[in-house]
């Protein structure tokens, strides 16, 4: 019977480029500025890497399509390259599939690699995505924030939760984040907010305003992956930081084809956390994980997500938001890094950029962020709609 990865993969090297605007750099600046620092953090030639996977969702712009930019780009000596695109949750998937060929034996160090370039379209959103045969015709009219604040409607007529509530907790959410990313010197935003701010900024959608919604940003990230004995072969001393899950799951339509499903949490999430619970080896997610780094396309998502993850009962997130759970001085940290609310979403990026905070968390190296002495560390990585998405988990911890 399968047992999963736990402890089979270990990450040597991570790195991550700026986030933010960067109208004078190209996709390929930002791939060289990833992968430079992982390769220096992992301290092996680029020869050494034996198959990579690339993401990027949206190849009309940024880089183009296919797995030969990064191997042309990052001069790769002819190794396998695999392209990952599966929308916001590409990059995990990518570390996924870097994690899976090592714990296979296929290769002895993998690369995982993301980039998007989002800010050369010449408007404030991202382009359009083909969406296939199977998604409804009313998909042409239908906004991506317009989706995720029906979830909120629905999460507090479900849970008779006032409008005053629901905007104070959602506030919340991204007054938190702000404060996060402030410290960040990679993040995109770094300008802390107020609660009375984000309260009365222009509604996008009804009821998540400007501070609700994620900003579109430009950035690279990328991971260097081995196993536990190739690690301390090439010298590695000191204490691993390991891969104790990795987890996806995809919606099969269950949401958009039944009444099964009213909108206040996502399917998807619950599948891939208790699976990656199981994986692991982690039976008590709120007294065991640490910290996160969730998928806060909008704050709501972030809200909403604590449940999926069992780190808050059902209907109650949003009082331990209000309450201070999440913050960074609370018991379970997220968005410590400014989440993609602040430290950007570069769409085929974010999942790699999750764990690169995870990763210097664990290892003590994230400077005026750093927690006190975290134990697991856990990601979550959402793409596509609330009705039709897939969810990635990664679940990070030391070795041994």
């Amino acid at each position: 019977m399968a047992s999963g990865i736990k402890d089979k993969v270990v990450i040597i090297g991570m790195g991550c480029s700026k986030f933010g605007e960067h109208w004078n750099l190209g996709g390929d600046d930002l791939m060289v500025e990833a992968f430079v620092e992982a390769v220096a953090d992992a301290r092996i030639e680029p020869s050494q890497i034996e198959t990579a996977f690339f993401s990027q969702c949206l190849d009309q712009i940024g880089v183009g399509g296919g797995a030969v930019p990064l191997a042309s780009t990052l001069r790769l000596p002819n190794i396998p390259v695999v392209r990952v695109e599966n929308a916001c949750a590409s990059a995990s998937d990518a570390f996924r599939g870097a994690c899976y060929a090592v714990a296979s034996g296929a290769a002895d160090i993998a690369l995982a690699l993301g980039v998007e370039k989002l800010k050369d379209t010449g408007y404030g959103g991202l382009p359009q995505i083909n969406q296939g045969t199977l998604m409804p015709q009313w998909y042409a009219n239908y906004s991506t924030v317009g989706g995720f604040a029906q979830v909120a409607n629905a999460y507090a007529a479900k849970y008779g939760i006032s409008r005053d509530e629901l905007k104070r907790a959602l506030a919340h959410v991204s007054v938190k984040s702000h404060a996060n990313g402030a410290r960040n010197p990679k993040a995109h935003l770094r300008k802390s907010i107020t609660e009375e701010g984000a309260l009365c900024a222009p509604i996008i959608a009804e009821p998540l305003g400007l501070f609700d919604c994620c900003g579109v940003s430009d950035g690279s990230a990328a991971a260097i992956v081995t196993t536990p004995e190739r690690a301390r072969a090439l010298g590695k001393t000191g204490t691993l930081v390991s891969v104790k899950a990795a987890q996806s799951a995809a919606s099969n339509g269950f949401e958009s084809a039944y009444n099964g499903w009213d909108f206040t949490y996502f399917h998807t999430a619950r599948v891939a956390a208790r699976k990656a619970y199981q994986e692991a080896g982690i039976s008590d997610p709120r007294a065991e994980i640490s910290m996160t780094e969730v998928h806060d396309c909008f704050s709501i998502t972030e809200m909403v997500t604590m449940e999926d993850l069992g780190l808050s009962d059902e209907g109650a997130a949003y009082r331990d938001v209000l309450d201070g759970r999440y913050d960074a001085d609370g018991s379970i940290p997220c968005q410590i890094d400014g989440g993609l609310k602040c430290f950007g979403h570069p769409v085929g990026a974010s999942g790699l950029r999750m764990l690169y905070e995870m990763y210097l968390q664990l290892q003590g190296r994230a400077g005026d962020r750093q927690l006190p002495n975290p134990r697991y560390g856990l990601t979550h990585n959402l793409g596509g709609q609330p009705s039709l998405n897939v969810c990635a988990i990664n679940i990070l911890g030391l070795l041994g």
